[in-house]
């Protein structure tokens, strides 16, 4: 049956790509044709495939959630809410970056092994150079909202599918990535997926909104909407300025309309409205706004910085005191050099410091070196003036030097710095002055830096890889951070980054013994990075409410993991037992010390029988 199909299928795309220019009207959209066109004679793909999408390997995937790390915390409650609307119906729900690589999904636990089977499954890739015409690959060529419906498709192996996907862009009108959800059987008429359509759309538009106001919350921002009702729930406009009035993010429906409307981009909000009656604008009620008429919003001031709490509650004694010795040197305006492996976290650090200083209400601004490629340093760190070098911005482009100003400048993998800038950037820090590309004055700039890196810096100074006089600004005080593998809070990091891990999932999940032991006795050379990418994984995979050991990527899992019923080579019940005889069986400053409650260690003693000495006195 399915070879039937499969060339049924195959006869189907070959006849109507051969005769297409001959029919007064193709049998599929104009959409679908071209990209079957495109999948046949540019990608040489073969309609007639029944072979699956191509799955990016545990440590590939683990990247591309990384970078993506933001929209995915933004888009995961939504993402959840759509798969609570239609998963009665046996929808799936998958979200992908800009490049179609699954890195988020949501299944019925009925259906996920039939949706994994079709390719429904996170790591799967979906562009139309990998896997031909599909609903991600058609919103990944379109840009717009698409239904691939059935034998749509242009592989054989997913013409039982139909995908209903949307895009979401970022402020400045660059694809995010795509909502998808897909069934695996469905009605034959396309009308059938209309209302799936409408909710994919809404769910696209509720995380762009979302990512926009993220991003904007140093700027004015004006939410409008042609009725006042849907102003704060689905605004149709979103449009973000600085205190000058100069445009900086614009919704793209905002996008669509403002150039339908005057035929291109505003780039000051002046040319919409007027400012002044604009800034009287309520900021909690909609009213009629001055200008484009018959549109209701309400107008928002920059958000002020407000101290945040410390990412991770769980915390090391020696952090704690690397913490408060820290934060004595850079309130001096002394700079401090963090150091660490990948991951640790060296800009966790960097923030807390920066939150407990006196400059705490002043902006925090960071540069990783090592992901700028080394032609844009310059202009990221220093900015530029209009006309600066060939393709630069008509307006110019402040540097993160000067948003820094009254702040921290955190510069990540500080060691990665090009030489010819280290040099430049000495001279900013001696003198309080930055010169953007391109300018005849000098522009005065009051920063504290917090540099951080994995590398040797000393070593780099003896080969002449690195300036010795920046590495004696910079390392005025040097602060190591200890690998996961030895920090002494690590069972209660492993409980908070999987509360959050499952709570961003949408799931309830425990962590059965096995697989705890087996995540305190992995290395973890990713450190931080790597445990929430584990938990991230497993909370996806698991099923039934508890986190096995078989959820685990195999190179955690390991061949030694040893049951906690044996209470000798345990990890969690050596973990409990060093901490208990270093805090002197003092049970609230060993709870401390692991990051967990002293109920919970209370409960964890009595699992893994350990015995409480009397204390005397």
């Amino acid at each position: 049956m399915l070879a039937a199909n499969s060339r049924a299928h195959v006869d189907c795309v070959s006849r109507v790509l051969k005769n297409a220019d001959r029919l007064p009207q193709a049998p599929v959209p104009a959409l679908i044709l071209d990209s079957w066109r495109r999948s046949m004679e540019l990608y040489r793909l073969d309609p007639g495939s029944q072979q699956g999408p191509r799955i990016l390997s545990q440590s590939l995937l683990n990247e591309c959630r990384e970078r993506a790390e933001l929209f995915l915390r933004i888009a995961s409650d939504a993402v959840a809410r759509l798969h609570e609307r239609v998963r009665g119906a046996d929808y799936c729900v998958l979200l992908t970056d800009a490049q179609g690589r699954t890195i988020d999904y949501r299944v019925e636990s009925a259906i996920r092994n039939d949706c994994r089977k079709a390719g429904l499954y996170l790591g799967t890739c979906w562009s139309e150079g990998e896997e031909g015409t599909c609903g991600v690959a058609a919103v990944l060529t379109s840009k717009a909202p698409v239904t691939v419906h059935k034998r749509d498709h242009f592989r054989a192996a997913f013409i039982g599918l139909t995908c209903t996907a949307a895009p979401v862009f970022d402020p400045l009108g660059e694809l995010l990535g795509v909502v998808d959800v897909s069934a695996l059987q469905s009605p034959d008429d396309r009308r059938s997926q209309h209302l799936i359509r409408q909710l994919v759309e809404q769910t696209a538009r509720e995380i762009e909104n979302a990512f926009f106001m993220h991003s904007a919350q140093g700027h004015w921002v004006m939410r409008a909407h042609g009725t006042p009702g849907y102003v704060e729930s689905q605004p149709d406009y979103l449009l973000a300025w600085d205190a000058d009035g100069r445009l900086q993010a614009i919704n793209s429906l905002a996008r669509q309309r403002l150039v339908e409307r005057l035929g291109r981009l505003p780039e000051h909000i002046g040319e919409l409205f007027d400012l002044d009656q604009l800034r009287r604008v309520s900021a909690t009620s909609a009213q009629r706004l001055p200008g484009l008429g018959g549109l209701y919003g309400r107008v928002s001031a920059p958000q002020r910085r407000e101290r945040a709490q410390p990412l991770h509650q769980a915390q090391d004694a020696r952090i704690e005191q690397h913490l408060r010795l820290a934060t004595r040197v850079k309130d001096c305006n002394l700079a401090v050099l963090v150091l660490g492996e990948t991951g640790a976290g060296k800009e966790v650090f960097a923030r807390q410091l920066h939150q407990q200083s006196l400059r705490r209400d002043g902006p925090f601004v960071t540069l990783n070196c090592a992901a700028i490629p080394e032609s844009l340093i310059e202009s990221e760190l220093f900015g530029y003036v209009a006309g600066a070098f060939t393709g630069a911005s008509s307006k110019g482009m402040q540097g993160l030097l000067q948003q820094a100003d009254g702040g921290t400048l955190f510069l990540d993998e500080i060691g990665d710095m090009p030489l010819h800038l280290q040099t430049r950037l000495l001279r900013v820090l001696a003198e309080g002055e930055v010169a953007p590309l391109g300018a005849a004055r000098r522009e005065r700039v009051d920063i504290q830096v917090i540099c951080a890196t994995h590398r040797d810096l000393a070593t780099m100074v003896a080969d002449g890889r690195f300036r010795e006089d920046l590495y004696f600004r910079l390392a005025n005080a040097r602060f190591e951070l200890p690998p996961l593998r030895e920090r002494e809070d690590r069972l209660g990091l492993i409980h908070q980054l999987l509360a959050e891990e499952a709570q961003a999932c949408g799931v309830e999940v425990v962590l059965a013994d096995a697989a705890l032991q087996a995540l305190l006795v992995y290395r973890w050379p990713g450190n931080l990075r790597q445990l929430r990418q584990v938990l991230r994984y497993a909370c996806a995979v698991s099923e039934g409410g508890q986190l096995h050991l078989q959820d685990l990527p195999h190179e955690v899992r390991g061949d030694a993991v040893v049951s906690a019923e044996s209470g000798v080579s345990c990890p969690a019940r050596q973990l409990l037992l060093d901490a208990l005889i270093r805090h002197r069986w003092k049970p609230a400053d060993a709870a401390r010390a692991l990051g967990i409650s002293r109920a919970t260690l209370y409960r964890r003693v009595h699992e893994h029988r350990i015995e409480m000495p009397r204390m005397k006195g």
